[in-house]
């Protein structure tokens, strides 16, 4: 009997995620309330408070649900032990990062969500620094990884790991933010793939 509760009451902690996460998207989030999303999930207002202590703590729960497995995702592949080509890694992390914005809607809603729906005033203006962090965390794993390129002799000299982990970070930034902003081109979206290439292969010595 209590397992059968521990599952409904995590079931409806899902549902009203799914709801905050619809209605967020849809009205913005300083338009929403914690009744709005009652309401869509088909619960009460105390439901909404049992599992959550606020709005903003719903924000978080609904941007760990889907940032929390992605950016492992993407650690995974920018960190892996023993990878003969660094390089490598780094556009496979950048290329799943893309690929699944476009094939996962739900993803892609979240990140739209606090891309340019969400204004970081009032409750939520301490929020704005928790939720530029795994981009910061990003950023020095791609610093990481060209370190260990230009310790392998992968990296064209020259160049300066911090340096190039910005420009990447600020390459990646660009894309993310003209593809949010619902860039109408099929033909440049199905490109990304030739960008992130292309990036990186400025960055290789020419005989690794």
């Amino acid at each position: 009997m209590a397992r059968k509760t521990k599952e409904e009451a995590e079931r409806t902690r899902q549902q009203i995620i799914h709801a905050a996460r619809q209605v967020f998207h849809e009205c913005g989030v300083s338009r929403t309330s914690l009744e709005k999303i009652a309401k869509a999930a088909g619960v009460t207002r105390g439901a909404v408070y049992w599992h959550f202590a606020d709005k903003a703590d719903l924000f978080f729960a609904m941007r760990e649900q889907a940032s929390l497995p992605l950016f492992s995702r993407l650690d995974g592949l920018l960190l892996a032990e023993g990878l003969a080509d660094p390089l490598e890694g780094i556009a496979q992390a950048l290329n799943e990062f893309f690929h699944t914005l476009e094939e996962r809607p739900e993803v892609r809603q979240i990140f739209e969500i606090m891309a340019s729906r969400c204004e970081y005033v009032d409750e939520f203006a301490t929020v704005q620094a928790e939720i530029n962090k795994p981009a910061l965390d990003f950023l020095g794993k791609v610093e990481i990884a060209y370190r260990r390129a230009q310790e392998r002799g992968a990296l064209r000299p020259g160049l300066e790991s911090r340096t190039i982990a910005l420009d990447t970070w600020a390459f990646a930034c660009g894309l993310f933010h003209h593809l949010l902003a619902g860039c109408p081109d099929e033909a440049w979206r199905r490109q990304v793939p030739e960008m992130i290439a292309a990036h990186i292969a400025l960055r290789r010595r020419l005989s690794f």
